[in-house]
């Protein structure tokens, strides 16, 4: 019995996954692309993101990956970049932490409002145009950075870190087009 209700909702969520995919097909959003990694498996997406414009991450492509839960969307996916980021809240592996992408229900840390957390409501759409904004803040959250050498070098040494960030940016444009 429980077999059968479990299949149903994977059957829900992946239709609820194809719906999203066919949205962003129909309606593309500026600023990132995104499309199955495998047509017959609606939990992995490729996702592009563009750097957004008057960034210091303007011009580049970057490559991620969004990792979907079976009980999507009552917990968020998983995203990772896959080129090469250097951002206080992008882990060095390349794993997106942003609130929207933490489980629901309060933080036991207290950094973040539960409202701030993970909804069913959000969307590929909503987690991607969050990574969006997340690089286009002049002022990354250092409070509890995932790349707390990212973070160290904002703080004491701005003008090497965007000099860093750039030359990544030149190097995933380049990748981009190989």
């Amino acid at each position: 019995m429980s077999t059968r209700s479990g299949s149903g909702a994977v059957a829900s969520n992946t239709l609820l996954l194809r719906r999203q995919l066919a949205e962003l097909t129909k309606h593309p959003v500026e600023g990132f692309s995104a499309g199955l990694v495998d047509d017959n498996n609606f939990y992995e997406w490729d996702v592009m993101i563009i750097g957004p414009p008057d960034t210091i991450y303007e011009g580049g492509f970057f490559k991620a990956r969004l990792s979907f839960p079976e009980d999507f969307p009552l917990n968020p996916p998983k995203m990772k970049f896959i080129t090469p980021m250097w951002h206080p809240n992008i882990y060095p592996d390349g794993v997106v932490c942003i609130s929207i992408l933490h489980p629901p229900g309060e933080d036991q840390y207290g950094y973040e409002d539960s409202g701030e957390r993970w909804l069913p409501v959000h969307t590929v759409e909503s987690i991607l145009l969050s990574v969006i904004s997340l690089l286009s803040s002049d002022t990354p959250n250092l409070d509890s950075p995932a790349n707390v050498d990212a973070a160290k070098e904002v703080r004491t040494d701005l003008d090497g870190y965007k000099k860093k960030v750039r030359r990544l940016v030149r190097r995933s444009a380049e990748e981009a087009w190989d």
